[in-house]
């Protein structure tokens, strides 16, 4: 190759590299590829995962399944609860937890919940779903209508709110954070946060077999793609291989 022709290609090489670190723009082009000279792609760093397939995001991109353990066992979940019971509102913080993993409640949703949502004579909660979920209607189990009717003998206040502070207030975000913190502390559960309900009450749903529209409207998911996460990874699809 001649010095000049050494040149173009060095000068080629370059602008790629630049294109690549987004130092230029995409729809730049260097003189070199226009004359025709082939250009040399990128060097992928080492340890990066790059999916194939075509589409926005899909560079780089990590599916939701591709995730630790995010949610409680059955085990694990008895010990949080009980956990709760063990605070100086122990009445209260025991049904929040349920109730968030009962019905899969977010902590924005489960600090909205109202007491003229609740049915107690036909066992229903209306669940108010936020972010633009789904909104139903949801049945209250024996042992969780047994725990709102102790919390409500010893609830006091007179906000239309279900959960309230000490002072009688509605409780804040912050609050749930900390009461959930607290009986995964007490309960030796680290990195247990309030999501990690929601996310126990669909691994729940899926183990037990049911199918992914169910689990979509109980959780209020509008995209059943926010859904199939638990169905994939769900254990009791791969059980009786080995059989």
């Amino acid at each position: 190759m001649s010095e000049k022709g050494r040149g173009q290609l060095n000068n080629c090489i370059e602008c790629h590299f630049l294109q690549n670190t987004h130092f230029v723009k995409s729809g730049l082009r260097c003189p070199q590829q226009q004359q025709g000279i082939k250009a040399v792609p990128g060097r992928v760093p080492k340890g990066q995962n790059v999916k194939s397939g075509s589409g926005e995001g899909a560079a780089g991109a990590t599916d939701g399944h591709e995730r630790a353990k995010d949610f409680l066992t059955a085990a694990e979940l008895a010990a949080l609860l009980e956990a709760a019971k063990a605070g100086r509102h122990g009445t209260r913080d025991h049904l929040l937890l349920m109730m968030m993993f009962r019905h899969g409640l977010r902590v924005s949703e489960a600090i909205s919940v109202r007491l003229d949502e609740l049915d107690l004579d036909r066992s229903m909660l209306w669940v108010h779903r936020l972010k633009g979920g789904l909104s139903v209607q949801q049945p209250i189990a024996g042992d969780e209508l047994r725990a709102i009717r102790r919390y409500l003998a010893v609830r006091r206040g007179d906000l239309p709110w279900l959960f309230l502070s000490e002072r009688g207030q509605p409780l804040t975000r912050q609050a749930v954070s900390y009461l959930v913190g607290l009986a995964a502390q007490r309960a030796v559960l680290p990195g247990v946060h309030p999501h990690t309900l929601r996310h126990s009450c669909g691994y729940y749903l899926a183990n037990k077999g049911h199918d992914l529209r169910l689990i979509q409207d109980y959780l209020g998911h509008r995209d059943p793609k926010h859904t199939v996460h638990y169905t994939r990874t769900a254990g009791r699809r791969f059980e009786g291989l080995w059989r």
